[in-house]
């Protein structure tokens, strides 16, 4: 354990460390993901709800009381990864972590000197393999990542049983963050947060963006997922034609 023993609150209750980090307590969905024991967890969430701070904290938590942690940040680029890492590296000096604490460092990860590690992924299927024995597998904006970059990742997590959070708000009715969310049945738990629950959101401006978004307002903060602008037939009509009981040609 890197933190000390005076910090044992801390170490049983992620929440503590967000709030200590941040300067104030965790949203009450943030405090919920922080604190939840399920292997798989997915949150669809509103523009600027927070969702990259809390997985930040997670992710730090993790670092720190986990034995021998192995955290992935994966993004659809690694300037988003990054950007979440930095976030988490901020976390831990709010918190006190010692520089001593650092084994090594540098723009794509951390190693401690604990034996944990976090690494930056790039968005590139070809690129990310190699990696086993994962216990916490972060997606970053998960609904523009690529479904082979997916199936790439999660057998990561077969040997050690380590955990994955998905987190975006919608891009349309495709893709494996569509698919987890609506047909993932309980094995996940989800957790949505459109922009109306998050109160450092002023109405007025969600008004504005209404207004200028058009239907667009309604992904971006109302975390629905919406058909592509530039699909030749709707999602529910595609699916409506579907007969799985026909025998394929092939």
């Amino acid at each position: 354990m890197l933190m000390p023993q005076t910090d044992l609150a801390i170490a049983l209750d992620p929440a503590r460390l967000f709030r200590r980090a941040a300067g104030h307590p965790p949203d009450p969905w943030q405090a919920r993901l922080l604190r939840s024991p399920a292997r798989q967890i997915i949150l669809n969430c509103s523009r600027q709800a927070g969702k990259s701070t809390a997985t930040a904290a997670l992710a730090l938590h993790e670092a720190l009381y986990a034995p021998n942690a192995l955290i992935l940040l994966l993004a659809p680029a690694l300037r988003q990864a990054q950007e979440l890492f930095r976030k988490m590296k901020l976390f831990a000096t709010a918190i006190g972590v010692p520089n001593e604490a650092i084994e090594v460092e540098n723009a794509l990860g951390i190693e401690l000197r604990g034996g944990a590690r976090v690494v930056c992924l790039p968005g590139k299927e070809a690129t990310i393999r190699g990696f086993s024995a994962v216990t916490l597998l972060i997606v970053d904006e998960a609904a523009r990542v690529s479904d082979d970059l997916y199936r790439a990742v999660r057998p990561m997590l077969a040997v050690s049983g380590g955990r994955v959070v998905l987190l975006s708000s919608p891009f349309g009715k495709r893709g494996f963050f569509f698919t987890e969310w609506s047909e993932g049945g309980a094995a996940w738990e989800r957790i949505e947060v459109p922009a109306r629950e998050v109160p450092r959101i002023p109405p007025e401006f969600l008004e504005e963006e209404r207004r200028a978004l058009g239907l667009w307002y309604a992904q971006e903060y109302e975390c629905q997922f919406l058909d592509m602008v530039n699909q030749v037939f709707a999602t529910d009509v595609i699916m409506a034609a579907r007969d799985d009981g026909i025998a394929p040609l092939w």
